[in-house]
């Protein structure tokens, strides 16, 4: 009775302090907004998010403009993208302890990004002012970001527009680093793609055949043409068709939408086959994510003790991984 008596009393006690730590976090959350009183004396336009909200939180404010490091880049912005990661503007009650509780930390918008360079630090010898340049950066949504020169940019392909250009770099480099680097993707593989017209899932497809692989691409009705014409072998469509149950077996599953368990991937891939776990279904709170989530956890630590991998990973900027 007195260790029930002791655990009782260490739990609440615990539970006290979470209440009075997430209370005292959530009024003493503050950003950039409440700091910046005077005007920027080297102005630039960006669009910011001071408080959580819908698109009625974004506005377009004078901010000031960066000034390349010795070791980074500044790129005039031509054109930026939009993408899951820009929702943290609504702000989701279970990103908050990192992302902010009452308000927003980082009040800038947008990772994307494709323009020309401006200036280069005096340690930067791969890039000259008015090269033509993508990568990825927070804040992007501006007239200039600076970037680390051997990280997030890259010489744009003559070939590509600038807008083209911006819509590359998140999902293409979350393609690649999942279907390579987790996926462990070679030649002569037969792999599934579950999510195949999205914007990950359309990358992943011509990334995998790039690789010699036979693709099966899994969408909806109205998506079946488009991920055909872009190179997969095979398309399923999930209206009519659950992969998980026919005969056929996988070296390697990239799954954008985690809608099916462990047991039903495990029974389609190989005895050492590879799950990269890379999303749940789209961006945003939805119904049924948390189980979702819940799912691709529970997938993970299962792997743990079979011959099947069930890996999940965030992709990151590097020149030396893309």
């Amino acid at each position: 009775m007195k260790v029930k008596r002791i655990l009782k009393w260490s739990a609440s006690a615990i539970l006290l302090v979470l209440v009075a730590w997430l209370f005292i976090a959530y009024w003493m959350s503050t950003n950039e907004c409440d700091r910046n009183t005077g005007a920027p004396a080297n102005p630039m336009k960006a669009i910011v998010h001071c408080e959580y909200g819908g698109p009625e939180a974004l506005t377009l404010v004078d901010v000031e403009k960066p000034a390349p490091a010795d070791n980074q880049v500044l790129v005039r912005v031509r054109a930026a993208s939009v993408n899951p990661l820009d929702l943290t503007i609504r702000g989701l009650w279970l990103l908050r302890p990192m992302s902010g509780m009452r308000k927003p930390k980082d009040t800038r918008l947008g990772v994307d990004y494709a323009g020309t360079v401006e200036a280069v630090g005096k340690n930067v010898t791969n890039f000259k002012p008015g090269d033509e340049v993508f990568g990825g950066k927070n804040g992007a949504i501006a007239e200039y970001v600076c970037v680390l020169a051997d990280r997030s940019v890259v010489l744009k392909p003559a070939n590509m527009t600038f807008d083209q250009a911006a819509a590359v770099p998140v999902a293409a480099i979350t393609a690649l680093q999942g279907l390579r680097d987790k996926g462990k993707i070679r030649a002569g593989q037969k792999v599934l793609i579950n999510g195949a017209s999205g914007g990950v899932g359309t990358f992943a497809v011509q990334i995998a055949k790039s690789f010699g692989t036979e693709v099966t691409g899994v969408c909806s009705t109205r998506n079946v043409d488009l991920v055909r014409s872009i190179g997969a072998d095979h398309v399923i469509d999930y209206t009519k068709e659950d992969f998980t149950k026919t005969d056929q077996r996988y070296d390697l599953i990239f799954d954008l939408i985690g809608n099916h368990s462990f047991s039903e991937r495990r029974r389609i891939l190989n005895p050492n086959g590879i799950c990269v776990m890379a999303g749940v279904g789209g961006a945003g709170w939805r119904d049924g994510i948390a189980m979702r989530l819940a799912g691709e956890l529970n997938a993970y630590v299962r792997s743990r003790f079979v011959s099947q991998k069930f890996i999940a990973y965030i992709a990151q900027f590097n020149t030396n991984r893309t």
